[in-house]
């Protein structure tokens, strides 16, 4: 028989990579005509590059599509699959991923997991299954009673004892056969998803889904967003809407047969009018006794008594399902789904759960809307206490923002309206708590005086000591200057190069830049001053051979250019040694001048004596 084309399964998902560079969330599915496979993996290495998740999630499919069925054994055997898969896979770490998977002949389904990746099957707006992690948080979670919501940020959330890569006891759970209905919507989904979405969220916006899975992913993911969690992992949301469920024609065929048996039955029945009698009376007093019992259920709920009023509710939807009386079913059903959520809120309530029990009491509100509204009134006084002591803790955790920040003023006008509001409406815990939190921002208010005390006398003496060090470099540029100015630029590099390390160290970047250009000029001056000096030696060198060669007029000139130079960069010992050097030369030239007028004078007479 053609099971897929008797069938509307209508399927969608989503999967974004979040906060992180690479998606490692993975989703696939595959529907044969006889069987389905639906498959929701994530990674759990830390290496962007990991493929735990596609590459269980692709063994999970080939697995099933080379053996499709829905027995316990072959379910298991696909989980197995991915897990040698991980085992197996080529990669820089040890792979592991949580994984689940359902399967389905399109009548019923069959899932199984390993981690923490989740399930919830919704059947007319309720929860009609959901899968458990495998975590060390469950479990502390069912020691502790705690909420899903709370175990969704509990620390060992994610502190897993089953997943795929487990190379020891890999012990994956394999749920029964669950029989499908028209309407029914499967939901799998990642950690990123319920780490931000509370279950409530997930159940509201599937409570009133339309015929498209799309639209209730888009409005998921849009509320997941719109909160800009820090971090947000990766995360995956998909959504199977069975519309419509498979239905054998040799079934219907059995309960035409049921149905004509039955007839058979009530006519053998209707011959016996003594039977009939006692059954009518019979059913006569169970509808007296059911209406009794109604009318108890309405009269406890407008006294409060919620406790009660579930006792006598489930007596008289007991009554109803056995006179078979569909409106009266429908009724007291509507009334019982009401008196067990506003317990089950009451219950969160007394322990303190208030923001779970806020929520509990919405969904009671929802459910009040079947019920006549009769519990409108409780529910509405309760969500508003509620709301009191929520805004209590709210001005607290503001008060203690601020505190973070420092803000020792505004965190006290908080506390202080926290305790104001938790007195006015006889909130005891909330006005301790408030209490407390004004007795810690005081302390820190002293701590902080004392510091500012202490800080304030070290500041003076660093102040201090700024000062005598701005003194002692600012008496440093002074003689840098004064060396400058008299062409000591050695010494006006020390003393320069001495108040650059003090301003340095001073933090003060104006001066220090001052003192540096004054280095560099400095710097440049010397090259300068070395320059003409190596100039000025070639002067005296040119000099000396022009003397040697008794050319005493050019290397008077040359040791002129000399001393010139000298006389430029303030060499005064110098330029008077080139002072002393030409007059020596102008001594020799004139010795010189005198010798030769001599040798003349002694040839004149030596030509007179030969005449």
């Amino acid at each position: 028989m053609l099971r897929k084309q008797n069938s509307t399964f209508a399927t969608s998902f989503i999967s974004e990579a979040g906060a992180k560079l690479e998606n490692n969330d993975y989703f696939a599915y595959v529907e044969l005509e006889q069987y389905a496979c639906y498959v929701i993996a994530d990674g759990l290495n830390d290496l962007q590059t990991s493929k735990g998740a596609r590459l269980a999630t692709q063994a999970v499919i080939l697995a099933f599509q080379s053996n499709p069925s829905m027995r316990k054994g072959a379910v298991s055997s696909y989980l197995k699959a991915a897990n040698k898969a991980l085992l197996d896979g080529d990669s820089k770490e040890h792979l592991k991923a949580s994984i689940t998977v359902v399967v389905s002949d399109y009548a019923k389904l069959r899932y199984a997991c390993a981690g923490n990746t989740r399930l919830r099957l919704y059947r007319s707006g309720a929860v009609r299954e959901q899968s458990q992690d495998m975590s060390l948080g469950r479990e502390m979670g069912k020691e502790e009673q705690l909420s899903e919501d709370v175990l969704a940020r509990h620390e060992e959330r994610n502190n897993l004892y089953t997943y795929l890569g487990q190379e020891k006891n890999f012990s994956p759970f394999i749920s029964k056969k669950i029989k499908l209905e028209n309407g029914d919507i499967a939901v799998l989904y990642t950690r990123g998803i319920w780490e931000n979405v509370d279950n409530g969220e997930l159940d509201d916006v599937f409570s009133e889904a339309s015929d498209s899975p799309q639209e209730c992913l888009d409005n998921i993911e849009e509320l997941l967003l719109a909160r800009q969690p820090k971090n947000l992992e990766n995360y995956t949301l998909a959504a199977v809407f069975i519309n419509k469920v498979f239905l054998d024609p040799n079934r219907k065929r059995e309960i035409k047969k049921i149905i004509m048996i039955s007839l058979i039955v009530v006519l053998v029945v209707i011959t016996i009018s003594v039977a009939v009698w006692l059954i009518y009376r019979q059913r006569q007093n169970r509808m007296e006794e059911m209406e009794r019992k109604y009318q108890n259920t309405l009269e406890y709920i407008e006294d409060s008594n919620y406790i009660r009023a579930d006792e006598e509710c489930a007596e008289a939807l007991k009554l109803a399902e056995k006179l078979r009386d569909k409106d009266k079913i429908e009724d007291i059903s509507n009334y019982q789904k009401l008196i067990e959520a506003v317990n089950k809120a009451d219950d969160i309530y007394a322990e303190g759960g208030y923001e779970e029990a806020q929520s509990g009491y919405q969904t009671a509100k929802e459910r009040s809307r079947y019920a006549d509204h009769k519990a409108d009134v409780y529910i509405d006084k309760k969500l508003e206490k509620i709301a009191d002591y929520l805004s209590v803790f709210d001005y607290i955790q503001l008060g203690d923002s601020l505190m973070l920040k420092n803000d020792y003023t505004k965190a006290e006008e908080k506390y202080l309206l926290a305790k104001s509001l938790a007195t006015s409406i006889h909130y005891e815990e909330g006005r301790s708590q408030a209490m407390d939190a004004l007795d810690r921002l005081y302390e820190e208010l002293a701590k902080e005086q004392e510091e500012e005390a202490k800080n304030q006398e070290v500041a003076a003496a660093r102040l201090q000591e700024t000062v005598t060090e701005e003194t002692g470099a600012a008496e440093l540029v002074a003689k840098g200057d004064e060396a400058f100015t008299e062409a000591d630029y050695e010494s006006a590099k020390v003393y320069y190069a001495m108040a650059l390390d003090k301003y340095q160290k001073l933090e003060d970047v104006a001066s220090a830049e001052q003192v540096n250009t004054k280095l560099k000029a400095c710097v440049s001056k010397s090259n300068e001053k070395d320059e003409q000096k190596v100039l000025a030696e070639e002067y005296i060198e040119t000099a000396k051979k022009l003397e040697e060669e008794g050319n005493l007029g050019e290397a008077k000139k040359q040791y002129m250019l000399a001393k010139e130079i000298y006389a430029g960069i303030q060499e005064e010992e110098k330029a008077s040694q080139m002072e002393n050097r030409m007059d020596m030369l102008e001594v020799d030239r004139e010795e010189e001048k005198e010798q030769k007028a001599d040798e003349r004078a002694e040839k004149t007479v030596s030509g007179s004596s030969v005449e």
